[in-house]
């Protein structure tokens, strides 16, 4: 995880498995329990964000888009609730 500071530059790279057919922006917003599995991966492989979206891909995997840092912004979550890659 990269603390967000105001300014400076985004340090962007890939980690893991990025779902292939992933476009940002793509998904259907879910909520509820299957939100919250998902929050809790993600900001366990990676604190110190804030989750604001938990999006269902195509291939049923879940991307939690996190906010408050630079870095990861996308954190993909498969259906077992496990990490599998971020960006």
């Amino acid at each position: 995880m990269i603390p967000f500071q105001p300014g400076a530059p985004t340090t962007s790279k890939q980690v893991g498995q990025i779902p292939a057919n992933y476009t940002q922006g793509s998904g259907t917003i879910v909520g509820g329990t299957t939100a919250n599995q998902a929050t809790e991966a993600a900001l366990a492989a990676y604190p110190g964000g804030i989750v604001d979206r938990v999006v269902q891909l195509s291939n049923g995997e879940y991307e939690a888009h996190n906010i408050g840092v630079n870095w990861p912004h996308h954190i993909f979550v498969n259906q077992d609730f496990k990490v599998i890659g971020a960006n």
